[in-house]
């Protein structure tokens, strides 16, 4: 029998809280982390998901906040966050069997933005050595390999909103080759003035002021998305391995993912969702399930009405006329970009675990025939749950996570 990858461990550092059980608490309770960015009044971005009350210096040495961008401290923190949920120590494991797999979307925004400003300003010599790794995509996960002695196969993967469930899925084919952990998941720091500046050419950008208001997926009247930081990390291992740990609290088992291409337009999907729900139908395959089996489903939600309708229309497609809990949670962070994914895994997995759903706010007439949840709601006995995500480029991505199995 092939080898079966399950979620321990879950770090989160987002606009929702810090920690598992602050994000979790939060998001139960509808607390938004999008408020006013400040300087929104000169950028095109006027609200944000932000993440209040980060230290980096609290998670990451000084040394390496120099040579650093936020995304990575972000990345740092949430791993540790995660390894200390999974009570796993990684210096306790044999190194080549542990691994690290990120997202990443945009990289080091404002180490980036700060050298470029150094090198037009004072010339080449006042450019920091550390710019040639500090902004680069693959800088979080060679960080965190670094602090955890993880000598397996390590990596980063870029395909902006899908990334989280692409690394997740990296992760589950390494346990699946033998491997006994995996560090996975992804964050995002695309709030720098540079990095707004580059979102500024999405179309599906919201304008909009009141954060209760700017990003509202599958709503009659919604005016685009909102960007937002953070993210989250989650440790992978092999079912066996970890029921063996018993300290480790199993969450969830990546029972299938799958990821497919639009082939269309780098911001705009078809109309019709074909290709996001062929990825739901593969992930579905993958797990030995089919739609009906599904308890709810952790929606992308664009935030545009274009993309809500095809993504409407892709969830028409696999389920028919049978109606499924939907929820948004992100309406409480934004779309976080290489981090949103893996932070939709990890509320997919604290629901699984609960037996709760966390609600989609500020969304109160939601799109014709779907139910979407907007208030926390209990789902006794829910054992499996899809997770879509879509990423700017036209990149689909779904993964099954299936309640754990005892004995």
């Amino acid at each position: 029998m092939s080898p079966r990858a399950v979620i321990t461990g879950i770090g989160v550092v987002a606009p929702t809280g810090l920690g598992v059980h602050a994000h979790w608490e939060n998001g139960l309770a509808g607390r938004s982390g999008i408020r006013p960015l400040a300087g929104g009044a000169e950028l095109p971005v006027k609200v944000a998901g932000q993440v209040a009350g980060f230290d980096e210096s609290e998670h990451v040495e000084h040394r390496l906040v120099v040579q650093t961008d936020r995304w990575t401290w972000m990345a740092l923190a949430a791993t540790e966050l995660a390894l200390a949920d999974a009570r796993l120590d990684p210096l306790q494991e044999f190194p080549f069997h542990l691994s690290v797999i990120t997202s990443s979307s945009s990289g080091g925004n404002a180490f980036g933005q700060r050298e470029i400003e150094a090198l037009y300003r004072s010339g080449p010599r006042a450019v920091s050595a550390y710019q040639s790794i500090g902004w680069f995509y693959a800088a979080s996960s060679g960080q965190i390999s670094i602090r955890h002695r993880a000598k397996g196969a390590c990596g980063v993967i870029v395909s902006e909103g899908a990334g989280g469930i692409d690394a997740l899925a990296q992760a589950a084919r390494l346990i699946r080759r033998g491997g006994q952990a995996v560090i996975a998941g992804g964050t995002e720091a695309p709030l720098s003035p540079y990095a707004v500046v580059c979102q500024a050419g999405q179309p599906t950008l919201s304008g909009e002021q009141d954060p209760a208001r700017a990003y509202r997926p599958f709503a009659p009247d919604a005016g685009g998305f909102v960007p937002g930081e953070g993210g989250a990390m989650l440790v992978v291992e092999e079912w066996h391995r970890a029921h063996m740990r018993p300290a480790a609290t199993v969450y969830a088992e990546i029972a299938g993912t799958a990821a497919t291409h639009d082939a269309r337009h780098h911001t705009a999907p078809p109309a019709d969702g074909r290709q996001l729900a062929r990825a739901a139908r593969e992930a579905l395959a993958r797990a030995g399930c089919g739609a009906g089996d599904v308890d709810a489903v952790f929606a992308d939600g664009a935030g545009d009405p274009a993309g809500d309708g095809a993504e409407a229309a892709a969830l028409t497609e696999v389920f028919g006329g049978r109606s499924v809990p939907v929820t948004v949670p992100k309406t409480m962070t934004g779309r976080l970009s290489s981090g949103g994914a893996a932070l939709d895994v990890a509320w997919a997995a604290l629901a699984l675990h609960h037996g709760v759903l966390p609600p989609t706010v500020n969304v109160r007439t939601a799109h014709k025939g779907l139910d979407l949840v907007t208030e926390p709601r209990r789902l006794p006995g829910m054992r499996t749950v899809l997770v879509l995500a879509r990423g700017t480029g036209g990149f689909n991505a779904a993964a099954v996570l299936r309640a754990p199995e005892h004995g």
